[in-house]
Formats: C-alpha cells, sequence, structure tokens
C-alpha cells in the first residue's frame, strides 16, 4: 500500500514538469534565473500579452532613470521606440548572454557621446571598467556599459589637483592629446599677456613642482596684482603706486607717466594747470630709478611762490591759495576774504553760493544792473506770465533762501484757477502735470482741461463710444478724481449682465491679461466673448461638447457651480433607487 502512494506522487511531479515545460520556452539567463516558475512569469508578461516595458524598466531604475534624464544609449530616438525584449531577449538558456552586439561596429554617437580624437581609437573595456563608475550599485556588474559620466575627471586623474576653478577640462584640452592645451587662450584669462610677456615662457610663471608625490604646474593662484608680485622693485618703494601708472609691457623704458600717475600719494595733489604739465618742468631729469622724482618731496603745495613769482609783491602775504586756483591766475576761488557787504548789492540765500565769475564777467570793479532779476538771469517761463507785455520779478513766486527750484506758489492759490483741484489731482506733485516732455521743462499755460489732454487712454478704442456720455472721451462716465481704480459702470447697458458669481468679480478678472509678473498686459473691453470657456477652464475638455462646442448654461448657473439644470433622467442612465439618494448626497 506505502510503495502505490510513491507511484501516484512521482505521477502527479512528473505531471506537473510536464506541464510546466509545455508552457515556459526554455530557461532564463542567468542575471533572471531568480525569476524561474510559473508563479513569476507576470513579474515579466502581461496576460495574454507580450513582454511589457513598463515592468522591465520596473526593475532596471537605472535605464528608467536615463530615460527619464535623456541620457545614454536607450535614450535615442532610434533605440527609445523599440521593446526590450527586441534586443534583450530571453528563455534561451542559463548561459545565454541577453546584451550582444558588434561592438566594432557600434555607433557611439547614438549614445549621445560623440567619440573624437583618442576616445575613437581607444578599446571599449579601457573606458566602461568598474574603477570609472560612481555608483556603487553598478559598479559591482560584470563587464556593464552604464554607470560612466561625460565629465574628463570622471576617467582621467585631474592633473591640476583641484586648483582650477572649472571642472570642463575641454575647455583647455582637445582629445587628441593632455598637451599641449591647444584651446587654452591667456587672453580670456584674468591676465591677458601684452608686450614683452607674450615671448616669456609659460614655465618661468607657471613654475614646475612635486605635490603630493606627483608632478604638478601651478597655473592657479598666480598673483598679478601689480609687477612686483613678479618683478623687483628697482625704485625700492621711495615711489608708490603700481607700476603700470608710469612703465608699459613693451619696455621698462617707455614712460607713459604723465597724467597717469596717482599723484595724490605723494605730499603734493596735482590740480588745474599743474595737470596739464610735463613731470620734468617741475622734476629734474635723471636715469637713476632712486633718484627720479626725489628732487622735490618737501614742497608745501599751499606755498605757491616756493615755485611761482608773486605778482602782488607780498601785499597780500603768500598764501594765493585764499583766492587763486591752480585752473588759472585769474580764475578766483570762492573770494572769502572779500566783504561784499561793502557793495550796493548784499549777497543772500543762493548768490552767496554762486562763484564771483558767473556775475562779474569782466573786472571786479565794472558796475552791474540788478534792479531785477532778469537783468542777470534769463526769463525761463519765456513770458507765460506777461501781462500787457511785462512779466512779473521772480521774487513773487521764488526766494533766494531755497532757489529756483522751490515755487511760493501755495495750493490754495490754485484753487482760483480755471482747473481747481480735486481729489487724487490734489496728491499728485507739480511736475507731472506741468513738466513738458516735449521741451523737458516746466510750463503752466495751454495745459487743457480735459481728461485725455493730461492721460493716455489706456483702452484704446476697446471700450465702445456709445457708453461715453458725450462725442469726446470723457473718462468721468466710469472714472472719479480719487482713483482711477474706481469705477461706477452699469454692466446691465451692455449684452452680459452682470448676475450671481459675476456681479462679485472685480473688473480687471475679466477684463484685464496679465504676463508672468502681474503687470497688465492687455485691457479688454468690447471684444470679450460671452462664452464660459472663454474665461473658464472647461473641466470636462470635450465630455459634454456639442459639434465641438461646450455650452455649460446647459447644466450650470450663475450662481455656484453646482449644476442645478442638469437633469440626469435626460441621459442614457436615468437615475432611480440608491442611485437617485447617492446624486442627491444622501
Amino acid at each position: 500500500m506505502k510503495l502505490k502512494s510513491i507511484h501516484i506522487i512521482l505521477f502527479f511531479f512528473l505531471l506537473g514538469l510536464s506541464s510546466y515545460g509545455q508552457i515556459s520556452p526554455g530557461d532564463l539567463s542567468k542575471s533572471h534565473s531568480d525569476l524561474e516558475g510559473m508563479s513569476n512569469c507576470t513579474l515579466c508578461h502581461d496576460l495574454g500579452d507580450k513582454v511589457s516595458n513598463k515592468k522591465c524598466l520596473d526593475c532596471h531604475k537605472d535605464i528608467q532613470s536615463l530615460l527619464n534624464a535623456n541620457r545614454g544609449y536607450h535614450a535615442n530616438s532610434k533605440v527609445r521606440k523599440q521593446d526590450c525584449f527586441e534586443c534583450h531577449s530571453e528563455h534561451h538558456g542559463l548561459k545565454f548572454d541577453m546584451i550582444r552586439f558588434d561592438e566594432k561596429n557600434f555607433n557611439h554617437n547614438e549614445t549621445g557621446y560623440k567619440l573624437e580624437g583618442k576616445h575613437d581609437v581607444i578599446d571599449c573595456r579601457k573606458c566602461h571598467v568598474s574603477e570609472n563608475i560612481k555608483d556603487p550599485e553598478i559598479r559591482k556588474r560584470v563587464e556593464t556599459f552604464l554607470g560612466l559620466e561625460e565629465k574628463c575627471a570622471s576617467c582621467h586623474e585631474d592633473f591640476h589637483q583641484n586648483t582650477l576653478s572649472s571642472n570642463e577640462c575641454a575647455e583647455c584640452h582637445d582629445f587628441e592629446a593632455f598637451r599641449p592645451a591647444t584651446k587654452f587662450d591667456h587672453n580670456e584669462a584674468d591676465f591677458s599677456l601684452k608686450g614683452k610677456h607674450i615671448e616669456v615662457d609659460c614655465i618661468e610663471c607657471h613654475e614646475k613642482s612635486i605635490k603630493k608625490g606627483k608632478e604638478f604646474q601651478n597655473f592657479k593662484p598666480v598673483p598679478f596684482s601689480d609687477c612686483v608680485s613678479c618683478h623687483d622693485d628697482v625704485h625700492q618703494t621711495k615711489i608708490d603706486g603700481k607700476c603700470s601708472q608710469c612703465h608699459t609691457e613693451t619696455a621698462f623704458s617707455d614712460f607713459i607717466g604723465r597724467g597717469r600717475f596717482d599723484h595724490e600719494q605723494t605730499e603734493f595733489t596735482l590740480k588745474g594747470k599743474h595737470v596739464e604739465i610735463d613731470c620734468f618742468q617741475c622734476h629734474k631729469k635723471t636715469s637713476d630709478p632712486l633718484l627720479v622724482f626725489q628732487d622735490k618731496t618737501a614742497v608745501d603745495e599751499n606755498n605757491c611762490i616756493k615755485c611761482h613769482k608773486d605778482q602782488h609783491e607780498g601785499k597780500f602775504g603768500d598764501q594765493c591759495v585764499k583766492c587763486h586756483s591752480e585752473k588759472s591766475f585769474l580764475s578766483l576761488k570762492t573770494m572769502d576774504s572779500f566783504n561784499h557787504d561793502l557793495t550796493d548789492f548784499h549777497l543772500e540765500g543762493k548768490h552767496m553760493e554762486v562763484d564771483c565769475k558767473q556775475c562779474h564777467k569782466k573786472r571786479f570793479s565794472e558796475p552791474i544792473d540788478f534792479s531785477a532779476c532778469n537783468k542777470c538771469h534769463i526769463d525761463y517761463h519765456r513770458g507765460e506770465f506777461a501781462l500787457n507785455g511785462i512779466s512779473p520779478d521772480c521774487v513773487e513766486c521764488h526766494s533766494l533762501e531755497k532757489g529756483f527750484d522751490y515755487s511760493l506758489y501755495t495750493l490754495e492759490e490754485h484753487q482760483s484757477t480755471d482747473f481747481p483741484l480735486e481729489g487724487a489731482h490734489l496728491a499728485t506733485p507739480c511736475f507731472a502735470c506741468h513738466v513738458s516732455e516735449e521741451e523737458d521743462r516746466w510750463t503752466f499755460i495751454d495745459l487743457g482741461s480735459t481728461c485725455n489732454d493730461c492721460h493716455e487712454d489706456v483702452h484704446e478704442g476697446t471700450v465702445d463710444v456709445t457708453y461715453y456720455k458725450e462725442a469726446s472721451y470723457n473718462c468721468t462716465t466710469c472714472h472719479v478724481n480719487d482713483s482711477w481704480e474706481w469705477v461706477s459702470f452699469d454692466h446691465s447697458q451692455t449684452d452680459w449682465p452682470l448676475e450671481g458669481k459675476h456681479s462679485e468679480v472685480k473688473c480687471k478678472d475679466c477684463h484685464f491679461a496679465k504676463t508672468a509678473n502681474d503687470v497688465i498686459s492687455k485691457r479688454t473691453f468690447n471684444s470679450a466673448e460671452g462664452i464660459c470657456a472663454s474665461c473658464h477652464e472647461n473641466v470636462h475638455d470635450d465630455s459634454f461638447s456639442i459639434d465641438g462646442v461646450t455650452d455649460c448654461n446647459r447644466c450650470h448657473v450663475t450662481d455656484s457651480w453646482f449644476p442645478k439644470k442638469f437633469d440626469h433622467n435626460s441621459t442614457a442612465f436615468p437615475l432611480e433607487g440608491g442611485s437617485v439618494l447617492i446624486n442627491a448626497g444622501v
């Protein structure tokens, strides 16, 4: 009896093996061998269909990541549209190699990384090795072509040892050889080569050494803020400032110091005519770099008679700078020592700040007519305030203390004009209305009295003229002086009376178009459509469209988005029983 039971068990076991053999087309390869068994078929296959690419990529997440980043061979448009099993078929046995292609004739350009120069002749296995793979999981795989990055340093050792800021080696080097750096242009560096520097060998400035046990040539940092960073100071610090103020890179003997040397670093600041004269009119010529410009190092810059003849023969002392400046002996400064109250014209307010020569065009002793402001000053207003051909004196509106830019004209006086200020006009600065853009000057006459005399019609014809009270545009039909934002337009005059929620919406929400920066780019009034989808998003797409048009009014009202007008009984599925309760929210 026991022997009979064993025979029965063996029969069913062999029957199971026979059934699986009839279903499975063959053994899986080694990499997929853990998926053997009828219970695992749906891990790769869809029932009744071919192998699913999605299921492949669910396991091979590294390939999916490359596809998402649009990188690598699998992201190539030709490869991407193929099914995975077209290249990687299965059920050919445990030792079957699923990754098979002609390496010698493989077009590497299809990976998105073009092989150039030495890269084009090197064996694939020289680059595709585990040492060059950063991802630890991919690095464990045997003979994989995944995981490489495009940066040079991911495969090559950094000769510069992180001393250069850029990681893009290709900015200086090509793919033929590391030396020389054929693409490097020194003129694009912070220190461009000029003059004698062009002839200097690189090693003179960029020294070689051993760093971290390896050959190293320093390219950065190399100090170059001044010549003494590399060259000896032949003046031995007796002359301050950068060498480039006086010398060129062509030759040390080329002197260009006139007008370039910063004389303020000395005890004598050059001003006026002193700036224009040649250096050697004051300094003795010498070829000794230790003596040049060292002959006048203790001259007080206010002691003019040390170098110049005293034209006043000592009558006014030796402090010429009290009245004269370096611009010219005849060009006086502020004349602070002169008491103008001794004249018939006492200086007050802004007149005290005016240079003497602005009033005294000739000699100081020559009389000046000062009976009225316009005897010296030009009438800025060009006769705008003239009455019977006579302009009022400037002092009626301006004062000497605060200057011409300040006006004594008050707001109360403005209210007595033909254009009294109201609303927002009261807070508007004067220049907004009274500065002419064409002439860039203040003007006070013929400014107009209607809105469009000063303001631009922002509607640009988008509002129908029938909504204006007059044939000529009258902004007050809708707007008030207090604020442009306050609008009192009666929308019921249009073909689109506001009802329900529409009556709560601000005008600009429907009539203004804005940019991404919330700036108004367009105003539309007379061309606004009465179709819901022109303002609102059609969340139903074409589910309820008729002839390509979705009429929201068939179901919705303006009071709320709830479809009050929709009758489910008019559809092919009238609601009955429990469906009615569900629709009612029960």
